[in-house]
């Protein structure tokens, strides 16, 4: 294990991003729009707010029971998946370099740079605050959409976090706001590939 996270260190150091990184990063996108879109397809059949239905066209599964057959199967990569990019980003000590420390200041300003378009993204290898604030959130964010969900599909074999969610039905309110909480992520995530493309380009081919 010991050689296996001198490897990983080792290949972070001569690489922008390492394959681990890349590889795990496109199956959290694969899996998360897989989810959210046959979530959506569950949510229609039965609404949290009557006023908000998903059209057809973007959710998967076709019905409730399609729906439910990817909601759970794509579960388990996702959670998988996030295991092994989480703890590798700690086992091989990424996770502090590129995403801590972070400060309320630092946050700030480069939050109004962000604002502004002034932002500068010369060394794509070197975060921004907005940036591991971001990405610390979302992988907070992640945790409670597997959490939330345990709570919903295992309500009555997790009471402990079924009552730490605020009741089943509470639950379902966690769940849909970290899922779009996660969306939201995605969307501006997307924007700023389109606005600095070499960090596709980067995720594609590690440096």
């Amino acid at each position: 294990m010991g050689n296996l996270i001198n490897h990983e260190i080792a290949l972070s150091h001569a690489s922008n991003q390492p394959a681990w990184v890349r590889i795990t990063h496109w199956i959290n996108a694969l899996a998360v729009v897989l989810m959210v879109t046959s979530g959506w397809q569950i949510y229609d059949a039965s609404p949290l707010f009557p006023a908000l239905q998903f059209p057809s066209a973007i959710t998967l599964g076709g019905w409730l029971g399609g729906a439910l057959q990817w909601h759970f199967a794509i579960m388990w990569m996702l959670v998988v998946n996030f295991l092994v990019y989480v703890g590798l980003n700690i086992a091989s000590g990424r996770l502090r370099r590129k995403l801590l420390p972070i400060s309320f200041k630092s946050l700030a300003t480069d939050l109004v740079a962000a604002l502004r378009g002034t932002l500068g993204h010369e060394d794509l290898t070197r975060y921004n605050a907005v940036q591991k604030f971001a990405y610390l959130v979302v992988i907070v964010d992640i945790a409670l959409v597997v959490l939330s969900g345990l709570a919903i599909w295992k309500s009555v074999q997790f009471p402990l976090l079924r009552t730490l969610m605020g009741g089943y039905d509470n639950a379902r309110v966690v769940h849909f706001a970290a899922m779009s909480v996660l969306v939201a992520f995605f969307v501006v995530h997307v924007v700023m590939v389109a606005l600095v493309p070499r960090s596709l380009l980067l995720m594609i081919r590690g440096r």
